[in-house]
């Protein structure tokens, strides 16, 4: 099994995207970075687990799930890195490939000495976008395959048949 573990605010400060979000509200761009990974989790199939770093909030460390994703908030005075590397040493085996996600220069040192590979944060965001165009592809051929009916009906009909396959009132 593949597993891709993001060091979230890293990929923020580094996608112009997500750094224009951050400058209005860090949550958005945490919320835009998790939509992201859920869909390169859907396409690639990899396990995604997004660390964001609450080194300067006080309390315990908190997980959850979102879309299938695990979602980690370090505790109070871990960094994203500690917590990253500590997973990595979890995580790692001989069935599984670890991916580290960051543009950390020590960090992809650190995770390179414990056997964990690498991904820069401009890799993972062409890897985005190669995925995002094939997604557009695939939707684009599927528009063209759409099949014919036999029975020749009226456009109005035929949007209310849509509405009811996609279960909208």
């Amino acid at each position: 099994m593949d597993i891709l573990v993001v060091d979230g605010y890293n990929i923020i400060g580094a996608w112009d995207e997500l750094k224009r979000l951050k400058e209005q509200d860090m949550g958005q761009a945490r919320d835009r970075l998790v939509d992201f990974m859920a869909e390169y989790q859907a396409y690639t199939g990899k396990r995604v687990i997004v660390i964001f770093d609450a080194y300067f909030v006080p309390g315990k460390a908190s997980k959850y799930d979102k879309y299938n994703l695990e979602i980690i908030f370090t505790k109070e005075k871990e960094t994203a890195d500690e917590r990253i590397e500590r997973l990595v040493k979890e995580l790692m085996n001989v069935r599984t490939k670890v991916y580290v996600a960051t543009s950390d220069l020590a960090e992809q040192r650190t995770i390179f000495g414990s056997g964990a590979f690498r991904v820069s944060a401009r890799e993972l965001l062409i890897e985005m976008q190669d995925i995002e165009s094939d997604i557009a592809a695939n939707l684009a051929e599927q528009q063209k395959v759409k099949p014919s009916s036999k029975i020749e009906l009226d456009a109005r009909v035929l949007e209310q048949f849509e509405k009811w396959r996609r279960g909208v009132k």
